[in-house]
């Protein structure tokens, strides 16, 4: 024993092993934090020593004493802040040891690089102060020394000394917080089985503010009930336990709901409303006057809802600002909505004879709706029967008129005294729209000039006195044809059996008003159908342009019920257009045309038109002065243009509009029936149009299919004749040389001529294919010869590469001409001096390729219109209605026939390459 006291680390462990068993059996913090104190500064050489405490509620370090060259002084028991960056708060973030060179230098040490300069410290240790990662403080070890470093087992006896003390303070304050927690269920269980056995209401509530009351143990514990038709609260029920206040605080009049108005909101909400400091108070759902009115500093509101509608509220008052736990606002809440089972029991009667007479309402007013023939007279029996059930002074049914787009007042029911309400009500916004589709239930207003429902009809409702109302469709749970509306001269609110009572009638009524509603349509759509369907067959009988135009405009204004109609047309691929017919019923709406011809690629209204899908509603205003320029009727306000197309692939042929005056609001009805006429009208245009063109065209190829064949016929009978009368001749004259060559040209020419029997005989108004064989090398021969003279003319060279011994098989006499025009075409593209060639490749045993490459120029619209085909808008003239385009579309159709394949290309070296597929002969 004399040897652990004579060695100074033995003592070292002997002083720490004594504070360890200090921190672990002290419950005083005070205590905790002298002992560390003490034996920091009897052990260790550090001339500043500070212990700070944590508080996590306002981030800063509560100092708890220590010691300094000057002994322990007034700052070190200070409040620190905890600035972001600084040293106390980076070692309570990280919780790690942070070491300081010299305090005197450190900016982020605060305050206490002033008393580090006043005590000359220097090196200096942060330690903090943790357990478990929550930290509880920080230690400050100063030292006269210059960047101080703990020696291993001092720092293994800070971290045993500090860790302790953090332990033993995580104990006590666990000890505390159990000790401070309320249990809610006991109180709660009580109250449950005190109520079993009360048989009033006002018991149960006494009851229930008692019990709240023990349990919160505020100033004051208050029940406070709704009147709805006055709008005001008043106090029901107080603790009985309380002290005699005086006459401001005990405020029974009550708290009107125009008084506070946001504490009233979010109690109908269900939400609880809680204030902590009213002197403190910047926001909240209870404004200064209301809370003097209670005569409280901090409070607590919880609601008492039943099915929705607030009954009353539950409020625990205190005189001094007070932080609610969550165990007192949800016990409070829990016995408010506890108390609003009990509520109904004092209405049940009431409100079983309320329900028989509203019931009992509600099957007379249908008797007197579905029997009463005079609808008028059965309305009026119904409004007066619920407007004195609800007390209320009007009654309206207003029906929405999707023509208009606004409400039209259909029924009112009001004093004699009171002025009625206009004939219609502008349209809803689109909130107050999706709300009343979606509603389950009747909406209700309590105070129109506060309320933001129904915003555009305030200024209405205003003048005529209404202040409060209820309101329901008359098809809940459907798009919106109806309104019924109950209104109240001052606001007030409206319980649940009234709301259901406005809801059943609504229905009623509604029944009533769709059919009539849906017989009103009906009538008006079977006449615009019978309309429609004379103006189809109209259509479908006009045979000329010339019977079509007038008639379609004057068809147009009757069933659009519009003074002016106009036809625009005009031809796809040519410049302008027409106004091919008008029709104005009155004088103000008759254009004065100046030209006939019509700048449609340039008039605005034109393009406009023509780029819309369906149906452009314009006004004039909107027109600029080139098409007012035609469009010159001064009545004109209101127009509708819509272009004839028949596809989406076939160009526009025209448009037609009609107009009326200002102000003219287009019916749905009356879009679907010029939609459904201007589509019949593009159909009827375009085939009569098609028609007389494909007519005209026939004729035009009657005609010239007869000259040509005639004189075909003409030729061969003379050529014929000269031929075989040359031939007897030369027969009779002897066998020179001169002859034989002559009688070798003859029969040459005699075989020529041998194909044109074919052609007039069997190919008079139809071509007709046959099949022969022939040698490619003949059929490349004769197809060069037939060029020969364009090829010297233009001084090409051509050549012929990889040339099979193979049989061509089909109707050789046009394959040859079709060989015969792409060598024309490819000459007369080529340049002087230029180069053509021909590449012979046998692609299979059924079909050979022959392409011909030349270094011309081409028009790659032609190569694209080859490659496409025909477009499939007939009336669009295209590239290929004209030779060469023509020659080689009516080749490629040739080609097809013939099993073949025809197809010209641009190469990438830009020549361009007239591909054609031969099939070959099968023998």
């Amino acid at each position: 024993m004399s040897q652990a006291r004579s060695n100074p680390a033995d003592r070292q462990f002997v002083n720490l092993g004594r504070v360890m068993q200090v921190l672990r059996e002290e419950e005083n913090v005070d205590n905790l934090i002298a002992s560390t104190i003490d034996y920091l500064r009897d052990n260790f050489d550090y001339k500043l020593v500070w212990v700070g405490l944590y508080d996590r509620a306002n981030h800063r370090l509560v100092g708890k004493g220590g010691s300094t060259p000057a002994g322990e002084i007034k700052f070190l028991k200070e409040r620190f802040a905890l600035e972001p960056g600084d040293c106390l708060d980076q070692v309570i973030l990280q919780r790690k040891p942070l070491g300081i060179p010299d305090l005197r230098q450190e900016s982020r040490s605060g305050d206490w690089r002033k008393v580090a300069r006043k005590f000359e410290i220097q090196g200096t240790l942060f330690w903090p102060i943790y357990h478990n990662e929550t930290a509880f403080g920080v230690a400050i070890l100063g030292s006269h020394l210059w960047n101080i470093s703990p020696r291993p087992d001092e720092k293994a006896r800070f971290s045993m000394l500090f860790g302790g003390l953090a332990a033993s303070l995580q104990r006590i304050e666990t000890d505390w917080q159990t000790q401070q927690t309320k249990r809610p269920d006991q109180p709660l269980l009580g109250l449950l089985d005190g109520l079993r056995n009360l048989q009033s209401l006002a018991e149960r509530i006494d009851a229930v503010v008692e019990v709240t009351h023990s349990f919160v143990m505020p100033n004051r514990t208050s029940v406070y009930w709704f009147e709805r038709e006055h709008r005001y609260f008043w106090r029901r029920a107080v603790n009985r336990q309380r002290k005699m206040v005086s006459a401001r605080n005990d405020n029974t009049a009550g708290i009107t709901v125009q008084n506070a108005p946001t504490m009233y909101q979010a109690l109908s909400k269900d939400e609880l409303v809680v204030v902590v400091d009213a002197q403190s108070m910047t926001k909240g759902d209870i404004s200064s006057c209301v809370l003097e009115q209670f005569g409280c500093i901090g409070m607590i509101a919880a609601p008492i809802v039943f099915q929705g509608e607030l009954v009353g509220f539950l409020c625990v008052e205190s005189d001094e600002p007070r932080l609610w736990t969550e165990d007192e606002r949800g016990f409070t809440k829990g016995v408010a909505q506890l108390l609003a089972m009990a509520a109904p029991l004092e209405e049940m009667e009431a409100a079983v004879e309320r329900i028989a007479s509203d019931q009992m309402l509600t099957a007379g007013i249908a008797r007197a709706i579905y029997s009463d023939h005079d609808w008028e007279d059965s309305l009026d029996h119904a409004a007066n029967q619920l407007c004195q059930r609800l007390n209320a002074e009007r009654f309206w049914i207003v029906v929405y008129n999707r023509d208009t787009e606004c409400f039209d007042v259909h029924f009112q029911y009001h004093p004699k005294n009171r002025r009625p309400l206009p004939m219609h009500f502008t349209e809803l916004a689109d909130v107050d729209r999706q709300m009343m589709e979606q509603a389950s239930e009747t909406v209700m207003v309590e105070n129109v000039e506060s309320d933001f429902k129904f915003m555009t009809w305030r200024s209405s409702l205003l003048e005529l006195e209404v202040r409060s109302m209820m309101i329901s469709s008359t098809a809940i749970g459907k798009p919106l044809e109806g309104l019924l509306a109950v209104g109240h001269e001052s606001p007030r609110t409206w319980s649940r059996p009234e709301r259901e009572l406005v809801q059943a009638v609504a229905q009623q009524v509604g029944l009533i008003s769709h059919q009539a509603n849906l017989q009103k349509q009906a009538d008006e759509r079977q006449k615009l159908h019978q309309a429609t369907q004379f103006g189809l067959v109209s259509l479908q009988q006009a045979n000329t342009i010339e019977k079509l135009n007038p008639m379609v405009v004057q068809l147009m204004s009757q069933i659009m019920q519009a003074p002016l109609a106009v036809l625009v047309t005009w031809i796809p691929g040519r410049i302008g257009g027409q106004i091919a017919a008008t029709f104005g019923s009155a004088d103000q709406f008759k254009l004065r045309v100046k030209d006939a011809v019509l700048a449609v690629e340039s008039d605005p209204l034109v393009q406009w038109t023509t780029q819309t899908e369906g149906i452009l509603p314009l006004s004039v205003h909107d027109l600029p002065a080139e098409t007012l320029d035609w469009l010159n009727a001064p009545g004109i306000g209101q127009i509708l243009t819509m272009v004839l197309r028949t596809t989406p692939d076939h160009q526009p042929t025209g448009m037609i509009l009609v107009a009326d005056k200002p102000g003219r609001r287009w019916l749905d009805r009356h879009l679907q029936a010029f939609n459904i006429l201007t589509n019949q009208l593009a159909w009827t245009r375009r085939h009569i149009v098609l028609v007389e063109k494909l007519h005209q065209n026939r004729n035009e190829l009657e005609r010239l299919n007869w000259y040509k064949h005639r004189r075909i016929e003409d030729m061969y009978r003379s050529v014929g004749g000269g031929v075989q009368r040359l031939i007897q001749l030369d027969a009779g004259s002897g066998n020179s040389v001169g002859s034989m060559r002559m009688q070798q040209s003859l029969k040459q020419l005699q075989a020529s001529m041998s194909s044109l029997p074919q052609i007039i005989r069997k190919e008079q108004w139809r071509l007709r294919p046959t099949y022969e064989t022939a040698p490619l090398a003949g059929l490349i021969k004769r197809s060069l010869e037939r060029v020969d003279a364009l090829v010297k003319q233009r001084q090409l060279w051509s050549q012929v590469h990889n040339q099979a011994n193979a049989i061509v098989g089909g109707d050789i006499a046009k394959i040859e001409m079709i060989l015969n025009e792409l060598l024309l075409f490819a000459c007369g593209r080529s340049e002087v001096g230029g180069r053509i060639d021909m590449w012979c490749r046998q692609l299979d045993e059924s079909s050979l390729e022959l392409a011909i490459t030349d270094s011309g120029e081409i028009d790659q619209q032609l190569l694209d219109a080859l490659r496409d085909g025909h477009s499939g808008d007939l009336l669009t003239s295209t590239i290929l209605d004209q030779p060469p385009g023509l020659h080689l579309a009516i080749c490629q159709s040739l080609m097809q026939e013939a099993g073949g394949e025809l197809s010209l290309y641009k190469l990438e070296d830009n020549r361009i390459l007239s591909r054609l597929i031969l099939p070959l002969s099968s023998n």
